[in-house]
């Protein structure tokens, strides 16, 4: 059985709560409430938010945004301690943290369209793709760090997650259909391509045809669009963080 396509039904916009700072007063924490805390540019925290977006969760799984610039100090002491990092989801009085593990948390343990495939080779390669998500990251930021135009390990990194887009022929997504691998990349991905053009003059999908229609059908399925900023928002984050005149990686 193949992984579950995103959910056809339409979408209404939904109204976001705004970011908690220093000040804010916490949520009544623990109250039965399942709650998702997430800062808005951070695209680890997106994955999460994406994963409760294609499940259908958004009356189940409540949004809890965090001002990581001025990240109020109950967080840390009381919701996600010691980390106080985002994502962390609040459910059934404990709370999950880590994206990738958290992507794989809410697909489990809660009900709508499976993010996992049944089949056992498309379940082996989102496995090991998932876990290269972390290095794949590491490689692609390293260029921007260090301000050289581009790297050897970066071109490896990309033409890896290209030829990877070609495993499997029943779809443009890593496993043909939409699966958490896919959410564990786009978030990434969205940024790495903004900042790469803006910053380094490159173009991550040039020569690569897998990647730009991955990024093209990514960007039609609601349940992704409606978690995305503009581009000059995400570059304006970023450009915030620099160190020297370069990007810093940002970690959450």
């Amino acid at each position: 059985m193949a992984a579950a396509a995103a959910p056809a039904r339409s979408f209404t916009k939904e109204v976001l709560p705004p970011a908690l700072g220093a000040i804010s007063e916490p949520p009544p924490l623990f109250d039965g409430t399942t709650r998702l805390y997430i800062c808005y540019l951070c695209p680890f925290a997106q994955r999460a938010w994406v994963t409760r977006n294609c499940k259908g969760l958004q009356d189940e799984i409540k949004l809890v945004a965090i001002n990581l610039e001025d990240k109020p100090a109950w967080y840390k002491d009381k919701v996600y301690h010691p980390q106080g990092t985002v994502p962390s989801l609040e459910h059934n009085g404990k709370v999950t943290g880590e994206s990738l593990d958290l992507i794989k948390y809410i697909d489990s343990n809660f009900q709508g369209p499976t993010l996992l495939p049944q089949d056992p080779a498309k379940r082996k390669f989102s496995d090991e793709l998932i876990a290269y998500a972390d290095a794949f990251t590491k490689a692609l930021y390293a260029p921007l760090i260090s301000r050289v135009d581009m790297s050897d390990e970066a071109v490896a990194a990309l033409d890896k997650i290209e030829a990877s887009l070609s495993k499997f022929s029943d779809g443009p997504f890593f496993l043909g259909q939409l699966s958490l691998a896919d959410i564990a990349y786009v978030t990434i991905l969205e940024r790495l391509q903004i900042y790469y053009s803006h910053v380094r003059n490159y173009e991550i999908t040039e020569g690569r045809p897998n990647l730009e229609k991955f990024i093209e059908e990514m960007n039609k399925i609601e349940a992704y669009k409606q978690t995305k900023n503009q581009p000059l928002i995400l570059l304006d984050f970023a450009k915030r963080h620099l160190k020297a005149n370069t990007l810093s990686l940002i970690k959450f």
